[in-house]
């Protein structure tokens, strides 16, 4: 029987619950499953990636079939196709993320092959997303209800 490996990316900056969410639902339909922190040129990062790591490893150590990978210059598929994953992991939070990931699930099926499964945001979950998190923590809003508690404490010690 073949292993069944997935791969959910994103800057992950900072991780927010929803992030968390994804993460424990699509561990459970994997044998191994990565966790890409990869660079995206189109956002300035909060964190250095090695701190991003070390938040994410945190968050997940309950979690024994996840690994978290980074990357800084390279496509998804061909990163997953380096680690012999089955299925590419993507959420959706609303139809303009659908939308989006539609046209990402054409290129990536038509150069590797690899399967996308799609998992839906929890409700309570729709609104969050790491830009949001970043722009309320510049003008000194407390975020901790929308990240995990150690997440929490290192966007505290950012504000100090």
């Amino acid at each position: 029987m073949t292993e069944k490996i997935g791969l959910f990316t994103g800057t992950f900056d900072p991780l927010t619950n929803g992030h968390l969410d994804i993460i424990k639902r699509s561990s459970q339909l994997f044998d191994k499953l990565y966790v890409g922190i990869f660079r995206n040129d189109q956002k300035n990062p909060f964190f250095p990636t090695n701190e991003r790591v070390k938040m994410l490893q945190e968050a997940v150590s309950d979690c024994s079939n996840v690994e978290i990978i980074t990357h800084e210059r390279d496509l998804t598929v061909n990163i997953a196709k380096k680690l012999g994953v089955t299925a590419l992991v993507r959420a959706v939070r609303n139809s303009h993320d659908l939308e989006y990931e539609k046209n990402m699930f054409y290129f990536n099926h038509e150069m590797t092959g690899v399967e996308t499964i799609l998992l839906m945001a929890k409700p309570e979950f729709e609104p969050l997303n790491s830009t949001r998190m970043r722009e309320l923590t510049s003008f000194g809003q407390d975020v901790a209800q929308w990240v995990p508690e150690n997440v929490a404490r290192e966007i505290k010690k950012l504000r100090k």
